[in-house]
């Protein structure tokens, strides 16, 4: 369940050429590759399938929610398209994860599928607007627990939730943290962010990292400087 670089490059461009150009550019630096729904809806199963030749661990960053029958559909879909793992969100509630998580019980190999609990985009004033009991850790940890419950191998989440999941879920359920800035680099969309270091030093086990790497003058250059700086920390 783990990967020896925590590094995933996000590649959320409907471009599949420049998709191609970055991660060969990065692949010396980094652990995986992630591609969005941007990269889903434009490019499909077939641009996926692209992006696995390029030889590292891929995550396909699905979100799927729906009824339970569908999402098993979904994802044993997915599954079958040779992706290292996928996401569900989480309050889709237990019956629709454990129909995701039972239908791809027998694929070999079975990619790691793990649940989106809050959206690092979403603070604690967006989920109440939503009518989301907030905290959002407090609602972090009640999901993560319910994905844990339905068999699901981790969660993505925020980094600073990231000890409330350890504590409620334990040591070996993977957390898949977004929300990745380097130091003095630019929020954007994101709410709740922290640095790669910091995120690894919480306990991190994959730091999604996109625009910081994918939108820099020089993405090799970019990749490299974060995996160093995670080398140089000790994490």
């Amino acid at each position: 369940m783990r990967f020896s670089n925590p590094v995933f490059v996000a590649l959320d461009t409907p471009d599949l050429s420049r998709a191609l150009a970055v991660a060969q550019a990065v692949k010396p630096y980094v652990g995986g590759l992630k591609v969005g729904l941007e990269f889903l809806s434009a490019l499909g199963p077939d641009g996926l399938r692209r992006i696995a030749e390029i030889g590292l661990p891929l995550f396909a960053d699905t979100k799927f929610h729906d009824i339970p029958n569908t999402v098993a559909g979904a994802a044993r879909a997915t599954a079958m398209l040779g992706v290292a793992m996928f996401n569900i969100h989480a309050s889709g509630g237990e019956a629709m994860m454990r129909a995701a998580a039972e239908a791809i019980v027998d694929i070999h190999p079975r990619p790691l599928l793990i649940a989106v609990t809050v959206l690092t985009s979403l603070d604690d004033a967006a989920l109440g607007a939503v009518g989301q009991q907030a905290p959002a850790a407090a609602q972090v940890e009640r999901l993560a627990v319910l994905a844990k419950k339905s068999g699901l191998d981790g969660v993505v989440c925020s980094a600073h939730e990231l000890a409330v999941v350890r504590r409620a879920c334990g040591p070996d359920f993977l957390t898949v943290v977004p929300g990745i800035r380097p130091a003095g680099g630019e929020a954007g969309d994101q709410k709740r962010v922290m640095t790669p270091a910091q995120a690894r030093a919480a306990g991190a086990d994959i730091l999604v990292i996109g625009r910081p790497i994918t939108a820099a003058p020089d993405p090799a250059a970019a990749a490299r400087a974060i995996t160093q700086e995670l080398v140089g920390t000790g994490t």
